[in-house]
Formats: structure tokens, C-alpha cells, sequence
């Protein structure tokens, strides 16, 4: 664990460049649009979909170049989709589970789950913010008993322009930590889709803040997602099966 190491001798210059990229950060508003409401013709098909800012959309203008828009898009032209986006930006794991607990029970048939890069900034152990994620999952579970949770992997934050070296690099083996953890907490279970987060690392693809996706990321991201729910999503339309 090389970059736990460096963290600990490095800690008096990451925390300062932390502190100041902190600071310096640009604020990006949420994305204008609804983020609940009904498109498409055919089967019903209810989405949450449940994070942080990128859930939200940060990085884009509208919905309709989030993750959402881009999810709804293909959806809608199969099924009749009722849709809802419960995010908040700069929500970690454990804001996450407390405004689900907060949030009324009902049933959706496909879950979009993107948790952990606050965690990873906000200096979360590992091993806590697992236990933390996997709480979130049983209340999605319990709460809304869905036939398909989709779980986005953790984005490569060494490629994040905003950060500095050397706490982009320190951040980045943290990132590919929490994701391969990730992977292997929901590995084997049957309603569980992994979707990796493996964009290029070209700095012109993020927002201008340099932390968020930007527009052509969000396509891609949907691409990935839909990709790997759809043949979920066809079974789901067979009346026989619901």
C-alpha cells in the first residue's frame, strides 16, 4: 500500500493542497430539469436513480445531457418509464442512507447507485465506507425491492485536472482501491450489474471545474449502463415475468 504510506509522510502537503483545492474549487450548479416525471410508450419501467453529483448531473446544463437524459432516452423507446433522480451533490455513502431512510417505501424495477468519491475525499477508511455501502444496498433493497440494482464503479480520480500532484496520485490509488473493493462486494449476486468507469483520461472530456464529468462522459456513461441492464430490461417488459 504505497500510497498509504506516502499519505502518512506526505500528510503536511496533502492536507495544505487539499485545503486549497478546497478552496478553489469551481462551484458548478445542478443541471436545470426535472428529476422526476414519465416518458415513452410501452411496459412500465420505474428508475431511480441514486448518488452524489454526478448522479445530479453536475457538469452539464440539463438533464438531458446527465446520466438521467441519457438513460431515459433509450428507455423510453421500449418501455413507458417513470423516473426519479435522489441525489445530492456532495452526498457521501452515509448522507446517502440517511435520505433514503427518510425517503417513502416504493417499488422500481432498476436501480442506478454512483457512491464514493466524496468518501474517498473526505478521507473515508476503506473498510468503513464498505460497511457503509453495503447498509445502502440492503435499504435499497428492503425499500424498494428492486429487479435490477446497476452499481457505477469509482472514476479515475488520477486523472482529475482539479487535483494537484502529489495528491492527485495519493487520491487516484485510493480511487482504484474503493473500486476494485467495490467490484468484489457486489461480484456473484444475481440482481447486481457492475458498470466500470474506465472513461479516457482526457482532461477536455471533464467539466470546466475539472472535477465532474463533462457532456461527452454523461453519453458515454448512460452508453455503459443501458448496456448493462437492457437484456434486464427485456425481461422485465415480458408480462409473464413481472
Amino acid at each position: 500500500m504505497l500510497d498509504i504510506a506516502a499519505r502518512i509522510l506526505l500528510f503536511p502537503i496533502l492536507a495544505v493542497q487539499a485545503v486549497t483545492v478546497r478552496r478553489l474549487a469551481l462551484r458548478l450548479p445542478d443541471p436545470s430539469g426535472r428529476r422526476e416525471g414519465v416518458s415513452g410508450q410501452g411496459p412500465v419501467l420505474r428508475l431511480l436513480i441514486v448518488g452524489d453529483s454526478s448522479a445530479t448531473g453536475v457538469g452539464t446544463s440539463h438533464q438531458e445531457e446527465a446520466l438521467l437524459g441519457h438513460m431515459r432516452k433509450r428507455l423510453s423507446q421500449t418501455n413507458t418509464v417513470h423516473w426519479t433522480v435522489d441525489a445530492k451533490t456532495g452526498a457521501t455513502t452515509a448522507d446517502m442512507i440517511a435520505r433514503l431512510q427518510a425517503s417513502p417505501q416504493k417499488k422500481f424495477d432498476v436501480v442506478s447507485v454512483s457512491l464514493g468519491v466524496n468518501d474517498i475525499t473526505t478521507l473515508v477508511p476503506l473498510s468503513v465506507w464498505l460497511r457503509r455501502f453495503s447498509t445502502l444496498l440492503q435499504i435499497l433493497e428492503a425499500r424498494f425491492q428492486p429487479d435490477v440494482i446497476c452499481v457505477s464503479g469509482i472514476p479515475r480520480m488520477q486523472y482529475f485536472p482539479l487535483l494537484p500532484q502529489p495528491l492527485r496520485w495519493v487520491v487516484g490509488a485510493q480511487a482504484l482501491r474503493f473500486d476494485r473493493a467495490l467490484r468484489r462486494l457486489v461480484a456473484g449476486r444475481t440482481r447486481y450489474r457492475f458498470v466500470e468507469m474506465d472513461f479516457e483520461p482526457d482532461a477536455s472530456l471533464m467539466s470546466p471545474g475539472g472535477f465532474h464529468p463533462g457532456p461527452k462522459i454523461y453519453a458515454e456513461w448512460g452508453r455503459k449502463v443501458y448496456r448493462a441492464i437492457r437484456h434486464d430490461v427485456r425481461r422485465l417488459g415480458k408480462p409473464n415475468l413481472r
